[in-house]
Parts: structure tokens; C-alpha cells; sequence
């Protein structure tokens, strides 16, 4: 790395520890799965939290918990036991433009594949590469529209293949995977390394990643997101998506890049 680099680095660091701390729990969204302790209920509410984290952070939370009583704040049973009928407590849950035929057949889909392809965890590690969970998610956005389906429902699961850099779902995975003892993501799943991750790339990290000339891309795209996974490597190549805490953080809480 040349020397700038350097300095990025060293600025991006010191930021990482600023913002991987559980004093931003309570503001985020991953404080919700944050309320199960039991590794399935935290996947559930963890997969649909991170579904509808788009908007105001307050109102994501809100929302989340909102769906979450509707299932007797018992995800995963509710998930796995549920009948027809039952699935009428979610009748007129709505965030933004996810709303409760969304919220029906996620629920069916998240049973299909507790039940019959062993969890999203599986999931996952079947599909992902060495280096990159990219193919995994394609691959969990094909199983997961393999039932009938709402086609209205498909742009609530990013897919990779038409060019999303799938910016929920790799948050998704960075709160199930990371594990650094910091307390903030989960590092539930060991099927997986750090290594693999992509950074989850929103309008925030977009911005400030470009003000660092960590991205050369004008649109928040997959070949923005390779673009941007091979520059956080090159800083950390064990773990680079720590480095969204960083950019996440000064977009948000620095308004860094005006």
C-alpha cells in the first residue's frame, strides 16, 4: 500500500474502534435481534430486521419489534409451528413498501428452509466461495422464491445476479458472522469466516468510500461493492468489513463526506 493508503488506514482504524462499540446498539437496528439470546431466534429476527432496514433507523426499529410481537416474540416458533390461519396476525403490518402478503410468504419461505435445507446458516456455507459470499446469496434468493410466490415479494431479497451489491443481506451476514468480542456482531455462525464478507454498501458507505477513493464506481452496484471489498482486503484481508463501521459511522454520525 502506498503511503496515503497508509493514512486512510490509520484514519479508518481508529474510527473501527470508535464505532464497534455497544453504545450504538440501542440506535441500530441489530439491537433487535440483540433481545433473543436462543442462535435461531436471533437468525429470524436478525433476517428480518435487516429485510426492512431501509429508511429511518428509528422507524426500522420500531417496525421490527412492531412484526416481531405480531409472532408473540417468539420468532423461530412461530416460524416453524405456525399454521394458515395464524398468519393472519400479520394483516395490515406494512414498512415502507414490505408489507403483510411480504411478511406471509417470508414466513413460509423461512420455514421451507429451516425444515427442509437444515437453516440459513446452511444455506449460506453450502453456496459461498473461499473468498466471497456473493454466489451464496444468489443462491439463497433462488431458494428462497422456490415456493409460489408474490412476485411483488422478490425485490425484498437482494440478488447479486442482476447487479445488487445486496446491501441487507451482507449486513445480515456481518451480524451472524463477525465475531471480534467487541459485542456488537454476533459471531453465531462459524460455518464462515470474516474473510469471505462483503461490506455492506448503502448510501453512506458509498459517500464516504468515495471520498477516500476507496471507490471509483457513480453507482452503489456489484461492481461498485467488488470495487470496494478489494480496497477494505487490502487493509484487512481477515476481516474487511469491520471497516463498515467506520464509513457507516462517519456518513451518519460525521456527515464525513460533505
Amino acid at each position: 500500500m502506498t503511503k496515503i493508503d497508509g493514512d486512510i488506514k490509520a484514519f479508518l482504524d481508529e474510527k473501527v474502534v470508535l464505532y464497534n462499540n455497544p453504545g450504538f446498539i440501542d440506535t441500530d437496528p441489530i439491537s433487535v435481534p440483540h433481545r433473543y439470546s436462543m442462535k435461531e431466534d436471533i437468525e429470524v429476527a436478525a433476517f428480518l430486521t435487516a429485510t426492512i432496514s431501509w429508511g429511518s433507523r428509528p422507524m426500522i426499529i420500531k417496525n421490527a419489534l412492531r412484526l416481531l410481537a405480531r409472532m408473540g416474540d417468539s420468532p423461530f416458533d412461530f416460524v416453524m409451528n405456525h399454521k394458515d390461519h395464524h398468519l393472519d396476525v400479520l394483516d395490515g403490518f406494512v414498512h415502507r413498501t414490505f408489507c403483510d402478503a411480504d411478511a406471509r410468504y417470508f414466513i413460509r419461505a423461512l420455514r421451507h428452509i429451516y425444515a427442509r435445507h437444515g437453516g440459513l446458516e446452511s444455506v449460506f456455507c453450502r453456496s459461498a466461495f473461499h473468498d466471497s459470499v456473493i454466489p451464496a446469496i444468489i443462491a439463497l434468493h433462488n431458494l428462497f422464491f422456490s415456493l409460489p410466490h408474490p412476485e411483488r415479494t422478490r425485490k425484498h431479497v437482494s440478488n447479486p445476479a442482476g447487479g445488487s451489491p445486496a446491501k441487507r443481506i451482507n449486513m445480515f451476514l456481518r451480524w451472524m458472522v463477525r465475531d471480534d468480542g467487541k459485542g456488537v456482531d454476533f459471531g453465531l455462525w462459524k460455518s464462515l469466516s470474516p474473510s469471505q464478507l462483503s461490506c455492506p454498501l448503502d448510501l453512506h458507505t458509498g459517500h464516504v468510500a468515495r471520498k477516500f477513493g476507496l471507490i471509483t464506481v457513480k453507482q452503489n452496484n456489484l461492481k461498485a461493492l467488488r470495487e470496494l471489498d478489494s480496497k477494505l482486503r487490502l487493509m484487512d484481508p481477515a476481516d474487511p468489513v469491520k471497516y463498515d463501521f467506520a464509513l457507516f459511522g462517519l456518513g451518519v454520525f460525521e456527515e464525513f463526506w460533505k
